[in-house]
């Protein structure tokens, strides 16, 4: 399906050159003289690079079919990640490239959303928030204000996080997955 290059949005998956590209960027400009122009930042799928290119708002770009489909965690083996299919069971073997930083909050059962094209995964969205458990946090420090101040803690999974000075060690609190950020405290 043709579209629009201004229409391009961050996460649509194109097909540019013969190749499979997702949108990471795409901003409108209008220079001062002359027609306007969507500069679109793109990483190849396949390969990882990365290309910055220019087309004419009015240009169609070709939008591929993309299915989303909703997998089940099952286990992780070094760099390598195992989904189940929730609807027909089949597994799938996903590389931690594909998943990114998020990877760190998967848990086990937890369903995610694979972005699929023509049976091969091109992406995996995990949920937006997750519930972790603090291991360790750095003490108050007297006199820090609660409104503007944050120390930093571990999660039990290894990843490092801001979190509000009343947060302590031992706490469950709710997290962000894109962005790893503090929401708030867990309601047990």
């Amino acid at each position: 399906m043709k579209v629009a290059a201004n229409t391009l949005r961050k996460g649509m998956v194109v097909e540019y050159n013969d190749k499979l590209w997702i949108v990471m960027e795409n901003e409108i400009r209008t220079p001062g003289k002359g027609a306007s122009v969507a500069q679109v930042i793109m990483r190849d799928i396949q390969s990882g690079t990365k290309t910055d290119v220019r087309f004419a708002t009015q240009d169609m770009v070709e939008r591929a079919r993309v299915e989303e489909e909703e997998y089940q965690f099952l286990f992780a083996n070094d760099d390598e990640y195992t989904f189940m299919h929730t609807g027909n069971y089949e597994q799938i073997i996903i590389n931690k490239d594909l998943i990114g930083d998020p990877a760190a909050f998967l848990q086990d059962g937890m369903i995610v959303t694979a972005q699929m094209h023509e049976g091969k995964p091109l992406s995996v969205s995990l949920p937006d928030q997750v519930t972790a458990l603090i291991t360790e946090a750095d003490p108050v420090v007297k006199g820090q204000t609660a409104s503007s101040s944050y120390k930093p803690a571990m999660l039990e999974n290894g990843v490092r996080v801001m979190v509000p000075p009343h947060i302590e060690s031992g706490t469950r609190i709710v997290v962000k997955t894109e962005d790893a950020s503090y929401v708030e405290r867990a309601k047990d």
